[in-house]
């Protein structure tokens, strides 16, 4: 079972990190208003990049990496994510 990082741009330009078994059921979710708390109050979402881990674990800290990053830097690895 593959785990992924996934990117959010939320509707007021904003960007949402989090991890997941299942990207599209997730982004459903997001988008239906019953994923983050965060997501809920700044939708539409969309789904920007993605990046696929063989493990929950190795997902979790590229996850908490990314979290770390500038807002510029998530930017850059969007671009090149393309």
């Amino acid at each position: 079972m593959s785990w992924w990082v996934y990117i959010l741009r939320c509707g007021d330009g904003t960007l949402y990190t989090g991890t997941a078994a299942d990207v599209e059921r997730r982004l459903a979710a997001h988008s239906a208003g019953k994923g983050g708390k965060y997501t809920r109050s700044h939708l539409p979402v969309r789904l920007v990049y993605r990046e696929e881990f063989p493990t929950r674990g190795e997902a979790m800290a590229r996850e908490l990496a990314i979290k770390r990053m500038t807002r510029e830097e998530k930017l850059a690895l969007i671009a090149r994510g393309r």
